[in-house]
């Protein structure tokens, strides 16, 4: 069978990590929490890391950190059409009022032109920025619109860590950013997540609502100023909540993990972008091909299909033992848990990929006879 993906926690991880173990640390978090969050950040570039979960909590914790923040000037946000469940259902769950855009079908990211009509029209706080399968948005243009009509970007890189746009690694153009380290994704940390920012406000409510309220992970002054202010003791100080806030921790057993994962992560995505480009050159489908933008890189996740021969291309790569999934959710405007609250929304380019979508399996375990029969399956249905 050809997975999507493989498991990036090999056999010397789990040696490493049981020798780890055999020295009876602390799991929960703790330290090996924040040196993780240090090199992760000095990696990607940004000043502040706080891992928590999964991805989709790191979402959650963005939009929340907004309200918290007071920044918001009123309840609406855009969010492409194209993206994965939990981009919405935040939205949803904090009484956000979600705007729909629909995509490019060249790149599958937001439709530029769409956005800004949106923006001059809906005149919404945020907009909730997606790369799919590693292929990176305009971001110049993007923050350029953004602060032309004062709205706060984020962007969910959780399939596109890697991902760069004129040289700088995406997760640095917006607010916040958020990635996911869940099985399926570039790496692992069993379950796992990270939003980033360069905001120091933002930070310390993020550190704040991922961990009930609390002011456990500020820096010292920031816990000497807000015990001041509410008159609170030092001792009172260890149960005293100053957001309502969730907890979404993760580990030190986890961060352990990824204190691993990051040493082989810039191979990770170089070999998956190889892997991209041999699939591009390979795979003749002359209905449509992905164009990524000439200033970025692209750290893929899957590789994506379009086509009308959707079904059949499907059932021969089943046929063949190669793992195939929907091109993510197709649409956000057709599934259930919007409809049954907005109805359904037509999204023209959406649409298509919801009805013709698909993505093939690269992950750097892919040999080069797999890419191979996997090109090969698919060019005989369509040619």
């Amino acid at each position: 069978m050809i997975y999507l993906t493989n498991d990036t926690i090999d056999n010397k991880d789990i040696d490493s990590l049981i020798k780890w173990l055999k020295t009876y640390p602390r799991l929960t978090k703790g330290p090996l929490t924040k040196e993780f969050e240090a090199k992760w950040s000095k990696w990607l570039g940004t000043k502040y890391s706080v891992y928590c979960n999964s991805g989709s909590s790191a979402n959650l914790l963005m939009l929340y950190a907004l309200i918290r923040s007071g920044r918001l000037k009123n309840n609406r946000i855009v969010i492409p059409g194209l993206c994965w469940a939990t981009d919405l259902a935040p939205a949803l769950q904090l009484d956000f009022e979600p705007i729909l855009c629909d995509v490019s079908l060249d790149n599958l990211a937001v439709n530029l032109d769409e956005l800004e009509s949106i923006f001059k029209e809906e005149s919404p706080s945020v907009f909730l920025c997606v790369s799919i399968l590693g292929f990176t948005p305009d971001l110049g243009r993007i923050k350029k619109l953004c602060n032309k009509y004062d709205v706060l970007l984020l962007e969910d890189n959780c399939e596109s860590l890697g991902s760069e746009f004129d040289g700088v690694k995406i997760g640095n153009f917006g607010l916040m950013s958020s990635y996911s380290m869940y099985f399926g994704h570039h790496i692992s940390t069993i379950e796992g997540g990270m939003v980033c920012t360069n905001d120091k406000e933002i930070y310390d409510i993020l550190l704040s609502i991922r961990s009930h309220g609390w002011d456990r992970d500020w820096d010292k002054e920031k816990q000497e100023q807000i015990r001041k202010e509410n008159n609170i003791t030092d001792f009172n100080s260890l149960y005293t909540f100053y957001h309502p806030g969730f907890n979404l921790r993760a580990t030190d057993l986890q961060a352990y993990i990824g204190l691993g994962q990051l040493e082989k992560l810039d191979y990770i995505c170089e070999k998956r972008e190889e892997n991209f480009q041999k699939f591009q050159k390979g795979i003749n489908n002359d209905f449509w091909k992905p164009a990524p933008l000439d200033n970025t890189f692209t750290s893929s996740f899957c590789y994506p299909i379009i086509h009308p021969k959707r079904t059949e291309i499907i059932e021969a790569l089943i046929a063949n033992d190669i793992e195939v999934r929907p091109l993510v959710c197709g649409t956000m405007g057709k599934q259930p848990f919007y409809t049954e609250k907005f109805g359904i929304k037509e999204l023209k380019n959406c649409d298509v990929i919801d009805e013709f979508g698909l993505y093939v399996p690269n992950n750097p375990s892919l040999t080069d006879d797999e890419i191979n029969l996997i090109i090969n399956t698919i060019n005989k249905i369509i040619n």
